[in-house]
């Protein structure tokens, strides 16, 4: 990295040409209320899945359950399992579509027993623990860690008491654009309310390396 760019700039234009969440390019207005706090859950979910899905078809998967009326627990839950498994493969996310429209069945259910489909009850059980928190998220069928991750990135914008949340994926990004590797250091670089989309954009230079050049030409510009 050429020395006259600074990590202010860096973060300036990493926020201006990748800082889109992804809940974002997913359609999801992230919101502390029940129906887009469960879409970014399955949002998540499909990012993380252990298969070679592209960000872009997961967008696309979450996109088609969606559109398909699936966006609520109950929703979920209620629906055909070969709907589920339809809107995935219109999605595009057709390797594992059975087994994943099982687990969105699996978790909808779960949510609905035991928070009454509310994800904002599951974060008052926890209390302020994040460690409970987690604790509860890898209960989701299908969600593990990545996925956990994911979500609380997410929504680190309407759950403030997150923030910053900055995982190691998105240090990993930070390192690969010369930025700090402490979340703390890294939080400062940005305003409290571009947290979540810098952490995009930070998962997004992990990802993929033309994007850390794209950011480095940006930032000299």
């Amino acid at each position: 990295m050429s020395p006259r760019i600074g990590q202010r700039d860096l973060a300036r234009a990493l926020l201006g040409r990748h800082g889109e969440t992804f809940a974002a390019q997913s359609g999801i207005r992230v919101a502390n209320t029940p129906q887009p706090l469960y879409q970014v859950l399955v949002l998540a979910g499909l990012l993380s899945a252990r298969i070679r899905a592209s960000v872009a078809v997961a967008v696309a998967a979450a996109r088609a359950l969606f559109d398909a009326g699936l966006r609520t627990p109950r929703r979920m839950a209620q629906a055909p399992w070969q709907q589920r498994v339809g809107a995935l493969g219109e999605g595009g996310y057709r390797r594992y579509d059975e087994r994943t429209a099982t687990q969105l069945g699996d978790g909808a259910t779960l949510l609905l027993d035991h928070y009454g489909g509310d994800l904002r009850r599951m974060r008052d059980a926890a209390d302020g623990d994040l460690r409970a928190l987690r604790g509860a998220l890898r209960k989701v069928p299908g969600l593990g860690p990545a996925g956990c991750d994911i979500f609380l990135r997410e929504v680190q914008g309407v759950w403030p008491e997150l923030a910053p949340y900055l995982d190691a994926k998105a240090v990993q990004g930070a390192e690969r654009l010369g930025l700090p590797g402490d979340s703390g250091r890294l939080a400062r670089l940005v305003g409290a309310d571009e947290t979540a989309a810098f952490a995009s954009g930070l998962v997004r230079a992990a990802l993929d390396r033309s994007v850390v050049e794209d950011v480095r030409e940006a930032a000299r510009a």
